[in-house]
């Protein structure tokens, strides 16, 4: 069998080349833009899985935005703080963070948590509900499906993730006390020698004032 790696492994290995890989992505834009236009000024904003830092926490920084972003590969940490100096980057596990009720205006997860289990996926839905001030924002992307802690490959690696249907994902937002406000989804296909097109939802919640 195939070694087994973590996110970390995953994503040190891959640094730019997943960058490239999605450069041009535009459901993420169309979901970014809608999130900016929709944002307070100067919202302190937080980036789970920010990967290199473009183009979301990019793009939000240059917008005016306080933004944090924090990935758990070393790699993608040191190239997104090179990359876009306007936004702090810091090096944690999602599922170690731990921040006050009501902290952030918006939060943002794009396809940061396919490498968790469901049950973690829950309980990290959860908590990012949790973080938000009354108002504020959860965009949040993946793949959908019903995978429960299945190997699989992505770009030469291989590792073990999970998802749900996109109904569920709306339904664990609901449960969190959000409202869904935004739903797109879509099928794209990487740039990627012999890539196949994958299902997309990008949904936004919002936390009630």
């Amino acid at each position: 069998m195939a070694h087994l790696e973590s996110a970390a492994e995953v994503y040190d290995a891959l640094g730019t080349k997943y960058e490239h890989a999605f450069r041009d992505w535009p459901e993420r834009l169309k979901t970014v833009e809608w999130l900016l236009g929709n944002l307070p000024s100067g919202a302190k904003v937080l980036d789970v899985g920010s990967g290199t830092g473009r183009p979301t926490a990019e793009l939000l920084a240059a917008a005016g935005h306080d933004v944090t972003g924090c990935d758990v590969s070393p790699k993608m940490i040191e190239i997104a703080r090179s990359r876009v100096p306007a936004a702090r980057f810091e090096l944690a596990d999602m599922r170690s963070l731990a921040y006050p009720a009501g902290t952030w205006d918006a939060i943002v997860a794009f396809f940061s948590m396919l490498q968790l289990t469901r049950s973690e996926q829950d309980t990290q839905l959860a908590r990012f509900a949790e973080w938000l001030a009354p108002g504020g924002h959860l965009a949040f992307g993946t793949v959908p499906g019903d995978a429960d802690d299945i190997v699989g490959g992505f770009m030469g690696h291989t590792f073990r993730s999970s998802t749900y249907p996109a109904e569920v994902f709306a339904a664990r937002l609901a449960e969190a006390g959000l409202d869904l406000v935004y739903e797109h989804r879509a099928r794209y296909t990487p740039d990627l020698p012999g890539a196949e097109p994958e299902d997309q939802v990008f949904l936004i919640a919002r936390k009630p004032s």
